[in-house]
């Protein structure tokens, strides 16, 4: 049950409810919803409201400078820092509000999914949850994992997971969209 927790744990799960609705508004509900289960402090129900958003909205073809402003605007996040300006002061952070801006402008400054990913990671601390948070919004972006970096996550699934992967995208298709900025 619900803990108080404002950890990035909701945000690092969250992906899947971008895709999943149609309307901004549901997407909150449910990032909420989603949260709420475990991370029902403001703080975990804000970072996982904030990524769900950020996929919806590149699943959708929104530019990443219009996806900034709509993150900054609604959740109060700081996304005008570098990833450059950021690295040589960050620790670990398991909070939502010390983890989630961070892995956002790592896919707000990338153009793949996998420069994403490997810019979350490059920060250190909770890298593999910022990585979860950064790869879902870059994935809805360009349209999921590229056929390289796909057969090689398929190589290391077991059976059970490749099925769930497969449901998941008969069911919620990612939709490649460009993104010139």
């Amino acid at each position: 049950g619900p803990y108080g927790s404002w950890g990035n744990g909701s945000a690092m799960r969250v992906s899947p409810v971008g895709f999943a609705f149609e309307s901004a508004g549901e997407v909150l509900a449910e990032a909420e919803r989603s949260a709420a289960a475990t991370h029902d402090h403001p703080e975990g129900i804000r970072g996982a409201q904030a990524a769900a958003l950020a996929v919806f909205l590149a699943r959708r073809g929104t530019q990443r400078p219009e996806i900034k402003r709509e993150l900054e605007t609604r959740f109060g996040y700081d996304l005008s820092r570098t990833i450059e300006e950021i690295r040589p002061r960050y620790g670990f952070d398991v909070s939502c509000q010390g983890s989630v801006p961070e892995a956002l402008i790592a896919f707000l400054e990338t153009d793949s999914l996998e420069s994403a990913v490997r810019m979350a990671i490059s920060l250190g601390g909770d890298a593999d949850t910022q990585a979860a948070i950064a790869g879902g919004a870059a994935g809805a972006a360009e349209g999921g994992l590229t056929a390289e970096i796909e057969e090689e996550v398929r190589r290391r699934l077991p059976e059970e997971m490749r099925e769930v992967m497969d449901d998941f995208r008969a069911r919620w298709p990612a939709e490649s969209r460009p993104d010139p900025g």
